[in-house]
């Protein structure tokens, strides 16, 4: 009779039914009588589970000892936690951190294709005033609705659930970068004022899409360990290496720069494709869905206290305050000097090791990206220094701002009367590779730290929060930047003395 019961249990089938996840054990007890082996006696009952030790030590709450509203996934998951099998999620957040930042980053580093060839005097006939403050008018285009579109994403949820976001903003930017290699095909010599419009036109929509998704992949990386938060940040600095490397490769090798413009932008799209694709992979991984159902959880238990309840944004915003306030001064000083500034400084050497065609692209451009790459890099190591005293030596990074001005620093159509007082390239050079690196790592840390300094249920709008401090640090960066090429124009120190 054990046995015959025992069977039941295991199949399923005489008194178990197993319902959409939940188990209910219900055995049929039959008694041979006296006098008739026919006659059966049946008394259905509720048998409490037997647990092996293996469930025990765990200790874990009643309800889900029982598998009340757990699968037999969801309960395998919670006892033996999977990993991160080849660091697969944390490549796929860097892949989308790449994503994030493309179109910025194609954009700046084709500063040659727009003022050298497409708005010059060679190409168009005529003398234009684009090409002197190009880099902050693309600036302003991406950065606004950038800016618009990360804020309003934290308390209005644009764009619907999690899918959706991420799908149409990846699909609305494919789209603008097939525009914008239409328009290096064909001559638009003719019409530069109406290409320059169309241009600022694309670069608005590219960053509308890319501020939601940007936003919506931090909020994604919270619900997981901090140190994911920092693939998404390093990801943002492999994009940059990544176009200053493509920029350089399709200039030399193609046959003309309409030619290296074309392939450029292509490559763009396809790696926004590679986003697109990897985006729909997370939920197949244990390690993912593992952490999203924890996330689900803290969720629950806090819509239970707080039933309808709004996150308590202010409360949020005031306790990450020290380091959404390390994040945005950590860029606006990176983006008060780079790009505008860091590509108008001019080799001061003739016979520096790096030719005057390349002396941008590789210590302007390739650098920054690669230092800020190393050093976004370094925090997977190294956390120094701990969340409170952070804000000093993102502090000090201020000094970066004369220094640059102190180079050989000359911007187009601008007659620069303020002294080269840094007129060694080798020292320039220095000076740029440490400002790279202390961007990349001091943003990493911050953008780690934001959502660790809120309670956990709050840690995905930390993280949004941190998102959008890093875009308005970038506003206010470009739109000081735009300061620079006039102090040079005066000599300030004499007024000093």
């Amino acid at each position: 009779m054990a046995s015959y019961d025992s069977q039941n249990l295991l199949s399923g089938s005489g008194g178990g039914r197993i319902n959409g996840g939940n188990i209910s054990v219900v055995s049929s007890r039959s008694g041979a009588t006296t006098g008739t082996h026919n006659e059966t006696e049946k008394a259905p009952f509720l048998e409490p589970v037997r647990l092996t030790p293996a469930w025990e030590e765990h200790n874990l709450p009643n309800d889900e000892l029982n598998f009340r509203g757990m699968t037999m996934e969801r309960a395998k998951m919670e006892l033996n936690p999977p990993r991160d099998k080849l660091r697969l999620v944390f490549l796929t957040l860097m892949i989308h951190g790449i994503g994030t930042l493309m179109p910025w980053n194609m954009f700046i580093t084709a500063k040659s294709y727009f003022v050298d060839y497409k708005l010059s005097q060679n190409y168009t006939g005529v003398e234009l005033e684009y090409g002197t403050y190009f880099l902050a008018y693309v600036g302003f285009a991406s950065q606004i609705p950038n800016l618009l579109f990360n804020w309003l994403n934290i308390f209005m949820n644009l764009g619907g659930n999690l899918t959706k976001r991420i799908v149409y903003s990846i699909l609305i930017e494919v789209i603008v970068f097939v525009v914008t290699v239409v328009l290096a095909m064909v001559n638009s010599s003719e019409w530069p004022g109406a290409f320059f419009w169309i241009t600022m036109t694309t670069v608005v929509i590219l960053n509308m899409a890319g501020g939601i998704y940007q936003n919506t992949v931090y909020g994604m990386a919270a619900k997981l360990p901090f140190k994911y938060t920092g693939a998404v940040v390093l990801g943002s600095n492999v994009s940059g290496t990544f176009a200053s490397i493509i920029s350089i490769i399709s200039s030399q090798f193609a046959s003309s720069v309409r030619t290296a413009a074309i392939y450029y932008f292509i490559t763009a799209m396809f790696v926004l494709l590679l986003c697109f694709d990897t985006y729909f992979a997370l939920p197949l991984n244990k390690f993912y869905r593992y952490h999203e159902l924890l996330k689900e959880k803290e969720i629950e238990s806090n819509q239970r206290a707080n039933v309808g309840a709004r996150p308590p944004y202010w409360t949020i915003f005031k306790q990450a305050f020290p380091q959404l306030f390390n994040v945005f001064f950590v860029f606006f000083i990176t983006l008060a000097v780079f790009p505008a500034v860091h590509s108008d400084i001019k080799r001061s050497d003739s016979g520096f090791i790096i030719e005057e065609d390349l002396f941008v692209s590789i210590c302007c451009f390739l650098t920054f990206n690669v230092c800020a790459m190393l050093g976004s890099l370094l925090t997977s190591w190294v956390t120094w220094p701990k969340p409170k005293y952070l804000v000093w030596p993102v502090l000090l990074r201020a000094a970066f701002l004369p220094l640059f001005l102190f180079c050989n620093y000359q911007p187009l159509n601008i007659s620069r009367v303020l002294p080269v007082y840094i007129d060694h390239d080798w020292v320039y050079w220095g000076i740029a590779i440490v400002m790279a690196f202390s961007s990349g790592y001091f943003s990493s840390l911050g953008m780690m730290y934001a959502p660790q300094s809120v309670e956990p249920q709050y840690a995905m709008t930390a993280g949004m929060f941190a998102a959008a401090m890093l875009i308005t640090g970038i506003f206010t960066g470009i739109l000081f930047s735009m300061v620079f090429p006039m102090v040079v124009q005066y000599n300030f120190l004499e007024w000093l003395h």
